[in-house]
């Protein structure tokens, strides 16, 4: 069987059966070495995954879809992304065909562009994934539209950093998106740093912390 999308995988550093899943996705002109390099300073018990994205933009550069910037704002290729969502969705059956992990544990995350596929994937399809974390992103009007405000489905997790200096996404989408989870009923956990677009040792210790604490209540 074929793998949908290409990938890295770093196994658990504690063996263990059914361990959780964590689907990393990375940003745009980036590749699937991106989010990986900071495998081994995440959770120790996690099955992590950092998948490429499908659309090809130069060499080992990759996204999830385009963006132009016609009128002065971000219009997306909708149906770019929609083709990717799909493609993420396949991607974790295959996975399930050739790793062992607790199917009631998957976590979906990414920096920037990753982190908007992370919140749609993630939060339309509740079912499937325990907890979303997104780095730098933004929460795409088309996805809000998608999951409405009622909030009926079970208990997700979700993790929003931002930095208050960044000039590619700006701080405002990430306190947009809290805004909107807060008044569907969800409770993100929600953090603003001096940064620009990066993930800072900082964020990446903040989130292990409250990853770990995720973790230990399962």
């Amino acid at each position: 069987m074929n793998p949908p999308l290409e990938y890295l995988v770093r196994n658990p550093k504690v063996p263990r059966t059914n361990p959780p899943l964590l689907l990393l996705l990375h940003g745009v002109g980036s590749n699937e070495k991106d989010l990986f390099s900071l495998a081994d300073d995440l959770p120790e018990s996690l099955l992590v995954i950092s998948i490429r994205g499908p659309l090809v933009l130069g060499r080992d550069r990759f996204g999830w879809y385009e963006i132009s910037f016609q009128g002065g704002s971000p219009k997306i290729d909708i149906g770019q992304q929609e083709v990717s969502q799909q493609k993420i969705l396949e991607f974790l059956e295959y996975a399930k065909s050739q790793f062992q992990f607790d199917e009631n544990n998957v976590w979906i995350g990414g920096f920037s562009q990753g982190a908007v596929m992370s919140y749609s994937v993630g939060l339309e399809h509740p079912d499937r994934f325990r907890g979303i974390i997104a780095l730098s992103g933004r929460l795409l009007e088309e996805t809000k539209q998608k999951i409405g405000t009622s909030y009926k489905t079970k208990k997700q997790n979700i993790y929003i950093a931002h930095g208050t200096n960044d000039n590619v996404i700006s701080i405002t989408a990430a306190r947009s998106a809290k805004e909107f989870l807060e008044l569907s009923g969800r409770a993100p956990n929600y953090q603003e740093y001096p940064e620009g677009h990066t993930i800072s040792r900082e964020i990446l210790k903040d989130l292990v912390n409250w990853f770990v604490e995720q973790l230990q209540e399962m």
